[in-house]
């Protein structure tokens, strides 16, 4: 019996692969703008008197966050699919250490900042005032979702009912159904950002293992079960965003979900094409 030269079978099915695994990614760079252009408009809400360096990271958490994503992503494609192991030495194998290494602080930082933006969102306080429409005339803002904000009027005061709250240190307010919405949103980018570290963690652990040739069937399966454990909670995490109508999570949570099983099965390649050039017997 003949083997495959490809873990994917066939020529056809390994293309198929490669033109979806690199139109996921194409998506996933335009993702960024996407966040950056939401967290553009919510800034002129949150932080209208000018934002502080200590406050870039809560404003712009998820463009930071999805931005040093895609650079971390394209450094494993291209060690574990773009480059040929021999060439993975010396500069080229530092350099993309390198990069993975700001790319993981640039994480630590971006999961920094969900957090902040959840625990600004559990500091509020009553509205001092009997009626919100009273405020009208201000710098006050509404509320409507997390991250998503509209100027207060003479037409959305009067919707906000008795129970309202003020953001502290912001001229934000929120009813307590909204506030507790995004109080749950928030929790989910807190626990999501966490997930997906714990996710790279594996992955980088894999990755480190198969360059020293120690990749083996039973750390595969050992990781195999770590990670079904941590994808499951990224599931749920991206059900959760589509049921609340957050499409532009759902969306990005999908195709992030896409972009690494793609690396999964380019690990699975790279092992497959190591274990047909190792002499037989070996």
């Amino acid at each position: 019996m003949v083997q495959s030269s490809s873990y994917f079978g066939t020529t056809a099915r390994f293309r198929l692969f490669k033109f979806a695994k690199y139109l996921v990614y194409a998506l996933l760079s335009f993702n960024i703008y996407l966040f950056l252009q939401e967290e553009l408009l919510a800034l002129s809400f949150t932080f209208a008197d000018g934002i502080e360096l200590g406050q870039i990271v809560q404003a712009f958490s998820a463009t930071i966050d999805t931005t040093a994503w895609v650079v971390l992503l394209l450094m494993f494609e291209l060690e574990t699919a773009a480059l040929d192991d021999r060439k993975i030495h010396g500069a080229v194998k530092w350099g993309l250490h390198g990069l993975r290494g700001i790319c993981y602080i640039a994480l630590l930082y971006a999961f920094t900042g969900y957090y902040q933006e959840l625990v600004a969102l559990y500091q509020v306080v009553p509205l001092a005032v009997p009626d919100a429409c009273s405020l009208l005339g201000g710098d006050y803002s509404m509320l409507v979702d997390l991250d998503e904000y509209v100027a207060l009027d003479a037409i959305n005061c009067a919707t906000l009912g008795d129970q309202v709250y003020t953001v502290a240190g912001f001229d934000i307010l929120a009813d307590s159904e909204t506030l507790r919405s995004a109080q749950i949103l928030a929790w989910v980018d807190v626990i999501n950002a966490a997930d997906w570290i714990m996710v790279v963690i594996v992955l980088e652990v894999e990755v480190r293992l198969q360059l020293r040739g120690d990749l083996s069937d039973q750390v595969m399966k050992a990781t195999k079960v770590i990670k079904l454990f941590l994808y499951a909670i990224l599931f749920l995490c991206a059900g959760y965003w589509g049921y609340a109508g957050d499409f532009l999570d759902f969306w990005d949570a999908s195709l992030w979900l896409f972009a690494f099983i793609f690396i999964e099965l380019n690990v699975f390649e790279w092992q497959y094409e190591t274990d047909r050039e190792l002499p037989a017997g070996a």
